[in-house]
């Protein structure tokens, strides 16, 4: 069954999805033609995905996210082929109004990167000198918590005060994120889609929720569902970040079984 938390399997998957109002989708005027294959129908004109489907693809989604963080080899995505690599963090994303607080929350609460905000371009294609600025933050933040700004006039503590304040709007959520992460989960793929790009650009994976408006050819691990919901918001980005916890944890015990035997 589908929890607030996590995804197993059942036929009650279905049922939680549509309490979630997963099913519904945009205006059929507004559906992207790479959308079609998850639809089940229109009612009222509006486009209602198949959550059967919906239901694969989280599932699908929710393996990949737990081979991110395990030690077990990546799931290779269906459509292109793309799977993970090199760093294993997954950074969340999304700006939307109904988003911006789930994507701060789970990334929170597992101790990954998120970007809950407008999302500066050059993000991914330019983290050199986005890593740069966030450096910078983090100096000033370590300064100001010594006390070592007091070696400023009030005025340069004021600057330093307002830079602080600017750099964290931009990229607090990012501290964490040394190098670039192993894949993005993304709250509305449409309304991200310089994040989707610069992932596509830099062959890193993308988990979106997308409704009916986005296009799925770019987005490696789609979930088609309400992407407006804030239930539904917080069904798949739960079920998301528990997969990638679980897989965190049985990787960490794989390895200190490893350690143990070796010391044995």
């Amino acid at each position: 069954m589908i929890t607030s938390n996590g995804v197993t399997a059942g036929t009650q998957d279905i049922k939680t999805l549509f309490d979630a109002g997963a099913h519904f989708g945009y205006s059929r005027t507004r559906r992207h033609p790479t959308a079609s294959p998850f639809i089940f129908g229109t009612k009222d004109r509006n486009d209602i995905f198949d959550l059967e489907e919906t239901q694969r693809r989280l599932e699908a989604a929710c393996a990949f996210a737990g081979s991110i963080a395990g030690n077990t080899p990546a799931v290779v995505a269906p459509q292109t082929g793309a799977k993970a690599s090199g760093a294993r963090q997954l950074l969340f994303v999304g700006g939307k109004n109904e988003a911006v607080d789930i994507v701060k929350e789970v990334a929170t609460r597992i101790g990954e990167p998120y970007v809950a905000g407008r999302w500066i371009g050059g993000t991914l294609t330019n983290f050199k000198n986005i890593r740069k600025r966030i450096d910078r933050l983090e100096k000033h933040m370590s300064e100001r918590d010594s006390g070592e700004l007091e070696k400023y006039t009030k005025k340069e503590r004021l600057l330093i005060d307002r830079e602080i304040t600017e750099l964290l709007a931009r990229f607090g959520g990012l501290v964490k994120m040394l190098e670039l992460p192993a894949a993005l989960f993304i709250v509305d793929t449409k309304r991200e889609e310089t994040a989707v790009r610069e992932a596509n650009q830099l062959g890193i994976p993308v988990i979106g929720l997308s409704s009916s408006d986005c296009d799925f050819s770019q987005v490696q691990y789609p979930v088609p569902a309400n992407d407006t919901s804030v239930r539904s918001i917080r069904l798949v980005a739960n079920a998301i970040a528990e997969a990638y916890e679980k897989g965190k944890t049985k990787s960490q015990s794989a390895n200190d079984t490893n350690t143990t035997n070796t010391y044995k």
